[in-house]
């Protein structure tokens, strides 16, 4: 298996956000417990929890085994890398896959530690995989993107950013496409789920509700009879996930898209039990998401404050995050910090000027 990469573009490879975000008022009924590598902790009806180790200040993933009759849906599958295998390996020789194996691989979206290993796990145990479209085709690019040296378009990209000379050396070092090795090969096709459809698991209904500006069309897995949301990445109870502005889509609105996601997932009952991608299960739905969205916009009206003279993303660090951005934290910096700067462009609150290659934002009003 290969070892994992940063990516040039690391909002694809990493989900943590800079600023801790409020988490009181949240109920972790499972207490301190977590599973081991190898176990898997019953958490609601015909759910179990499981953890895949990984790499990098985020240590894992969290995956959930759902009862499908006599078969098992797993949703979520952690890096292509050979710690994640094995324990993977482990878990099949426990229940519930023990008596129950797999048969269907849901993604909650294209980030590597959800899909990494869902081509795997497909081939073992001839079950498809299950995406919403957007993630899927994300997923399947990255994958087939082989080249080694970064483009120009990349390039192009950092500088409007205002990155000097060193950075962008050092970022061009590492090369690029760095996606496909955390990815085991996906498959030709894959089962497409879209927002509001009702998915049979068992004998439970999953509905899903997509969100945006983590990723371009995230599932979540929502079990009204229950009371159970798989959350992923959209809602996470100690962090915010990354929301980055990308040089796929530079004229994109990511976290416009994500607080108007905000807004979606507030309709959802608050007395949900959240499993999210990373961080125990709680409860408390609807504070956690006001507790996001006011950061945000805590960030926003910073950061408006701060364009009263023409700035570029690097020169609003300082009043974006709480520690000093260096090595590879500068692209999930650069990405995030961009995302603010356009949205404050979207409501008309800072105009844009490209000088020499860069993007110079300044307050309006």
């Amino acid at each position: 298996m290969a070892e994992p990469a940063i990516s040039p573009d690391i909002s694809l490879t990493q989900d943590e956000s800079f600023v801790a975000t409020s988490h009181r008022g949240l109920t972790y009924p499972l207490g301190e417990r977590t599973p081991a590598v190898g176990e898997a902790i019953a958490v609601a009806r015909g759910v179990h929890w499981v953890r895949i180790p990984m790499d990098g200040p985020l240590d894992h993933i969290n995956c959930w085994l759902v009862a499908d009759g006599d078969a098992t849906t797993i949703v979520d599958t952690g890096l292509n890398v050979d710690p994640s295998v094995e324990a993977w390996r482990a878990l099949f020789a426990v229940e519930p896959l023990a008596s129950a194996p797999p048969h269907r691989v849901i993604c909650t979206h294209f980030h590597p530690d959800h899909i990494g290993l869902a081509g795997w796990l497909g081939r073992k145990f001839d079950a498809p995989i299950w995406m919403t479209r957007g993630e899927w085709l994300m997923g399947r690019l990255l994958t087939a993107d082989v080249r080694d040296a970064v483009p120009d378009e990349q390039i192009a990209f950092w500088r409007a950013a205002g990155w000097d000379d060193e950075q962008v050396a050092a970022a061009s070092a590492k090369g690029f496409g760095q996606f496909r090795r955390m990815v085991a090969q996906m498959p030709l096709g894959y089962r497409r789920i879209v927002d509001g459809e009702e998915l049979a698991i068992g004998d439970a209904t999953w509905r899903v509700v997509v969100g945006s500006g983590h990723c371009p069309e995230h599932a979540c897995l929502w079990n009204a009879g229950d009371g159970v949301l798989i959350a992923g990445d959209q809602v996470l109870p100690r962090i915010s996930s990354n929301v980055s502005l990308g040089v796929s889509e530079p004229e994109a609105d990511p976290l416009g898209e994500w607080l108007a996601s905000i807004e979606k997932l507030l309709q959802l009952p608050d007395d949900l039990l959240v499993l999210p991608a990373h961080g125990a299960p709680f409860t408390g739905l609807h504070v956690r998401l006001a507790a996001l969205r006011d950061e945000h916009r805590k960030r926003l009206d910073i950061l408006a404050e701060h364009l009263v003279e023409p700035r570029r993303a690097v020169d609003c660090f300082g009043r974006m995050f709480r520690r000093t951005i260096t090595g590879d934290m500068l692209g999930l910096a650069t990405g995030e910090t961009l995302a603010h700067l356009r949205r404050l462009e979207v409501e008309g609150r800072a105009v844009r000027e490209v000088r020499d290659g860069a993007w110079w934002y300044r307050g309006v009003g």
